[in-house]
C-alpha cells in the first residue's frame, strides 16, 4: 500500500512539475515585455504610398527586426530593419525601413516558395488565443511581396492570395525600402469560400498576437536569413507559421 501512495504522490509532482513547465514557457512566449509593442491610435491615417512621411509616422514609436531567427550572421550592409505600428477603427497601419543589399525574386509563380524571396512576413492572432493555425485562420502568416501579393496557406493546405486583405506600397532609394502596409484584421471564423466576411472593428486596449519579420534572399534558391521582431523561443525553431502561441503581443491604445 505504501509503494501504491509513493507512485501516486511521484506522479503528482511529476503532473505538477509539466504544468509549471508549461505555463513557464507561455510566460516566456507571450509575457516578455521586450516582445510587446504599443501602438497608438492615428486619428489621420496615413496615404499608403511607401514615402513614410505621414504625420503619424513621425509621432510613432519605432522598433527594430533584429532577431535572427534562421540563418548566418549578417552585417549591417545586408540587413537593415526597423518598423512601426499605428492604427485605427478600420485598419492597422504598418511601416517599414528596410537595407537590403539585394532583393530577389527567384520564383515567378508568387504561390511557389514565396518564404524563399524577399517578402516581409506579417503574423497576426485576432484574439491573442494561440494554437495551431497552420491549417486554419485561427492566425495569419501573410507573406507580402514587394509586389503586394500577400500569401498564406488555407485549410485546404494550398498556398492563397490574401491581397484583398492587405493595401501596400514600396519606395526604393538605393539599397534602403520603405514598406507601408494597411491590414485588414479578420478573425478566426473567417473562411476562403464566403466573401462576406467583415474584418473586426479596432479598438483601445485591444491585445493581438503579432510579429514581424523579414525574409532575406541574396543569391540562394532558399532564402538566408529569417529575421524577426520577438525573441520568443518558438520563433528561432520556424514555428511561427504553424504555432500563434510563439507571436509577440500588440495592445492597442489611444
Amino acid at each position: 500500500m505504501n509503494k501504491i501512495w509513493i507512485l501516486l504522490f511521484t506522479g503528482c509532482l511529476t503532473c505538477l512539475f509539466i504544468n509549471c513547465s508549461n505555463l513557464k514557457k507561455a510566460e516566456v512566449e507571450n509575457q516578455n515585455p521586450a516582445n510587446t509593442y504599443l501602438a497608438l491610435r492615428t486619428q489621420i491615417p496615413p496615404k499608403i504610398d511607401g514615402l513614410l512621411n505621414d504625420k503619424c509616422w513621425k509621432s510613432a514609436s519605432w522598433d527594430t527586426l533584429d532577431q535572427n531567427w534562421l540563418g548566418n550572421t549578417y552585417n549591417s550592409e545586408d540587413f537593415q530593419g526597423r518598423y512601426a505600428i499605428t492604427w485605427d477603427d478600420s485598419l492597422l497601419y504598418l511601416s517599414l525601413e528596410i537595407t537590403d543589399d539585394s532583393l530577389v525574386n527567384f520564383y515567378s509563380n508568387p504561390l511557389i516558395q514565396y518564404w524563399d524571396d524577399d517578402c516581409v512576413e506579417v503574423f497576426i492572432d485576432e484574439d491573442y488565443s494561440g494554437g495551431i493555425h497552420q491549417y486554419s485562420h485561427q492566425a495569419f502568416a501573410y507573406h507580402i511581396s514587394p509586389a503586394m501579393d500577400a500569401i498564406d496557406i488555407g485549410p485546404d493546405k494550398q498556398a492563397h492570395y490574401y491581397n484583398h486583405h492587405i493595401k501596400g506600397a514600396v519606395t526604393k532609394n538605393q539599397t534602403k525600402y520603405s514598406w507601408e502596409l494597411a491590414i485588414r484584421v479578420y478573425g478566426k471564423d473567417y473562411t476562403d469560400t464566403m466573401n462576406t466576411h467583415k474584418p473586426i472593428k479596432l479598438s483601445a486596449n485591444k491585445t493581438l498576437g503579432f510579429s514581424l519579420a523579414y525574409c532575406d534572399n541574396d543569391s540562394s534558391v532558399f532564402r538566408e536569413n529569417f529575421i524577426g521582431s520577438v525573441n520568443s523561443p518558438g520563433h528561432f525553431k520556424n514555428e511561427g507559421w504553424i504555432d500563434a502561441s510563439c507571436f509577440g503581443k500588440l495592445i492597442l491604445a489611444d
